[in-house]
């Protein structure tokens, strides 16, 4: 297989565990998109949740100083996992990886020093044990690399080879922007969507998160995407026509299923 260096490293955060409780939040994949998670955390509220669990990528996106501010203030109840994006920035901000696109130099101007501490503390993946469905295992993009793409199309034998890798019955990843909900070769495999760039069938505006206990419940967030625009178009970032084309135009679950199956990892 190809590159799986990014996963669990030596020196880092170790797992966190987390439990018994009996409702937890899940959202992923913010990249930045401050209307769309105060929009989400909004409805969070609503549902009593125990522990929010930010699947990675809160940043690389319009606002990601700002987003950074946003969950810092849910306290102890926050738990985090690192996506690649949050790894990006901390590997900018150390000299690990050059800035080789304006949008890179763009992206680390926008971290403070103490956000950028606060990407690097992020473990690699995170353990929480829900009353039902019980112990689940919540990473980026897989237990072995946050660049590992895993979709509902993904083979039935690459999710076997997932669940040899760790006790829990149920994982929980991001990265793909999509939501769902599959068993597979004994493992639950789940996505509770992006929060900020959905890749999604039908129209923009939409953020994706979910619940646990009692069960998975997926859920959708209407949110003003014309102010995720315009807030991209002010700030200034040079990657902000990708951007618009993603959140207007958001690519379909079978585009990214077709997409992903001749791959494995992928930024």
């Amino acid at each position: 297989m190809a590159n799986t260096s990014h996963g669990p490293r030596s020196g880092e955060a170790p797992t966190q565990h987390r439990g018994r409780v009996d409702r937890v939040g899940v959202l992923s994949d913010v990249h930045g998109n401050v209307p769309a998670l105060e929009a989400v955390l909004a409805e969070v509220d609503g549902y009593d949740v125990d522990v929010l669990v930010f699947c990675g990528d809160l940043s690389w996106g319009a606002e990601p100083g700002r987003t950074v501010n946003i969950v810092r203030r849910l306290g102890p109840r926050a738990v985090f996992v690192r996506g690649n994006a949050d790894r990006a920035v901390v590997e900018l901000a150390r000299g690990l990886g050059a800035q080789e696109r304006p949008r890179e130099e763009w992206m680390l101007a926008q971290h403070s020093a103490a956000s950028v501490q606060l990407l690097a503390d992020f473990p690699h993946s995170a353990v929480v044990d829900v009353t039902w469905p019980g112990p689940v295992r919540f990473c980026h993009g897989s237990p072995r690399s946050d660049t590992e793409l895993v979709t509902p199309g993904t083979p039935v034998e690459r999710l076997a080879e997932l669940a040899r890798l760790i006790p829990e019955k149920t994982l929980v990843t991001g990265h793909t922007h999509l939501q769902f909900d599959r068993t597979a070769a004994g493992l639950r495999s789940i996505n509770a969507g992006s929060v900020g760039l959905p890749y999604h069938d039908g129209p923009p505006g939409i953020a994706y998160w979910a619940t646990f206990g009692p069960d998975v419940h997926l859920r959708q967030t209407n949110y003003d995407v014309n102010e995720s625009l315009r807030r991209s178009v002010a700030s200034g970032d040079p990657g902000t026509d990708a951007i618009t084309e993603l959140l207007s135009f958001p690519p379909t679950v079978a585009e990214v299923i077709e997409h992903a199956a001749g791959l494995v990892f992928s930024d």
